[in-house]
């Protein structure tokens, strides 16, 4: 009978913390993060790019981050290369057709801790018309007070995508029957969140 009585009364305590947990809300810093990526270019180098305009946020309940739920944003119409030539293609219906898909969405499913500082991010990444769940690598950086007071967190996010998936198809063959563009796409996120007061 002792063991029942303690097993509803830790219950209800872990019912009781778990109402009165407090959510606390992170946003995305954009002039100190970066959502980039790479390419193969002709097999045998890599495109690297990012997208310059973006927001997002982050609902924590845990100190360590554990079980935070992440929403992202980004203009397609930002993506920048370093080639003007080039990102006019990406802008076009050949690749990200930003008249008709101005934003990209990600929306996370979970995100677990693996170890001290490594996280195993999911969740639901919207490109054009295609919703596909991904997978991410998140290493957290830890938290400082900056000289204004403010709370700032980072993190550093790996990924790959198939852009395929997300009917960004064009190519083209080269004689030796590899492709112009990689099929595979690398995702490389640095990303500075601020704690809102």
């Amino acid at each position: 009978m002792k063991t029942v009585k303690y097993f509803y009364f830790f219950l209800l305590a872990f019912l009781i913390n778990q109402t009165f947990a407090q959510t606390t809300v992170w946003k995305i810093d954009p002039v100190h993060s970066k959502i980039g990526f790479s390419v193969t270019h002709l097999i045998i180098s890599e495109v690297e790019g990012r997208f310059n305009q973006f927001e997002g946020t982050v609902e924590s309940v845990n100190e360590d981050f554990s079980d935070s739920k992440i929403k992202f944003v980004l203009k397609t119409n930002s993506i920048f290369t370093d080639n003007e030539n080039r990102d006019k293609d990406l802008k076009s219906a050949n690749f990200f057709d930003v008249k008709k898909f101005p934003e990209i969405r990600f929306e996370s499913t979970s995100f677990n801790k693996i170890e001290e500082n490594k996280f195993l991010l999911k969740g639901n990444l919207t490109i054009k018309d295609s919703t596909k769940q991904v997978t991410l690598e998140v290493k957290y950086g830890g938290q400082v007070k900056d000289p204004w007071g403010n709370t700032r967190a980072g993190f550093k996010i790996k990924g790959q995508i198939n852009r395929f998936n997300f009917g960004l198809k064009w190519n083209k063959l080269l004689e030796t029957g590899g492709a112009i563009v990689g099929k595979e796409v690398n995702l490389d996120c640095n990303i500075e969140l601020i704690k809102q007061k």
